[in-house]
């Protein structure tokens, strides 16, 4: 599709007139044109080249942005410019600029893709992220240039999926750098301290693939560095589901220098490493996190989820806060 809309800009800009009309605009092959060219390079940097939405932002706001100096150092009495690629491309900087400043550094929407997070965050939820909770990061690198903020144990964070950078995945953070995570027989315990687990019900969820099939999970009221919020469990699921961490072990996810897994998948033991944090799910037995895969490094963060701001299927939760 990418490059179906680079070769249908391509052929409605050198065909479309190059001439501005009575109003003073370009020709509509002209505009779509170019906009189909920019839609292209999109989908070709983010689908094929693996380019991060951050990245591809960064490029268009820095050519578009020198485009428009060079428009402004040439025309300075503001009088038409019929260089069409200079003018029209241009014209896109200010709106681009915008929208990569507010999505960089203040906040970025997110859409929950699974049910690994219930029962406080459900499939459908388009959330927003705080950008700037623990940081205000450098483009691309994504280090930390300005602290705001620390993780702390117990947030939702979102960030990029460790063994695929260009994925973003949703957890609960928590163990933070030198904190020993122990989940026993499925309690938690975050330096020896067990996290008190409050039974509060049933719960019933349909089944992420098959809306026909639903699951039956136990609702437990917990507690975690002072934040309040549920997690769901399986009674006949263990800890851990052994076979899982066979599918990773050849990732050099760190699991093996820092953590012990006992057998059946009844415990494990891990040690944080400095730099990194230890992420689950709250829906317990439905969730592939730091169990199996490994920590999430600091450069991979992307923000703290704090607001629920669409659900097309549950309009309900519209403006529902995070814990």
């Amino acid at each position: 599709m990418a490059l179906a809309a680079l070769c249908v800009g391509a052929i409605m800009l050198f065909s479309g007139s190059k001439q501005r009309n009575e109003a003073g605009e370009w020709g509509s092959g002209v505009q779509w044109g170019y906009l189909l060219i920019m839609v292209g390079i999109f989908g070709v940097l983010s689908g094929g080249l693996k380019w991060s939405f951050t990245a591809i932002l960064l490029l268009f706001t820095a050519i578009t942005g020198l485009l428009w100096l060079w428009k402004k150092c040439l025309h300075k009495n503001e009088q038409l410019d019929n260089n069409h690629f200079r003018d029209y491309m241009a014209g896109f900087f200010p709106i681009i600029a915008v929208i990569f400043v507010l999505r960089t550094f203040v906040a970025e929407p997110f859409q929950i893709p699974s049910s690994s997070m219930r029962p406080g965050l459900v499939k459908g939820d388009f959330i927003l992220v705080n950008k700037f909770a623990y940081g205000i990061r450098v483009p691309v690198l994504n280090s930390v240039a300005i602290p705001t903020g620390k993780i702390e144990r117990g947030d939702v964070v979102v960030f990029n999926y460790p063994l695929r950078p260009e994925l973003n995945y949703i957890k609960r953070i928590v163990g933070v750098s030198g904190d020993v995570i122990e989940y026993k027989d499925k309690i938690l315990m975050v330096n020896g301290e067990v996290q008190t687990e409050t039974p509060v019900g049933s719960y019933t969820y349909p089944d992420d693939n098959n809306p026909q099939q639903e699951w039956v999970a136990e609702r437990f009221q917990a507690a975690l560095n002072g934040k309040q919020f549920d997690v769901l469990k399986k009674v006949d699921r263990p800890s851990f589901e052994p076979r899982f961490i066979n599918e990773y072990s050849y990732y050099n996810n760190g699991l093996k220098e820092h953590c012990t897994y006992f057998d059946e998948g009844s415990a494990f033991k891990c040690t944080v490493p400095e730099g990194k944090y230890f992420a689950m799910g709250d829906n317990r037995d439905s969730s592939a996190d730091s169990r199996y895969w490994g920590f999430v490094d600091d450069r991979l963060i992307v923000g703290k989820a704090f607001f629920v701001w669409l659900n097309l299927n549950e309009l309900g939760r519209i403006g529902t806060n995070i814990q």
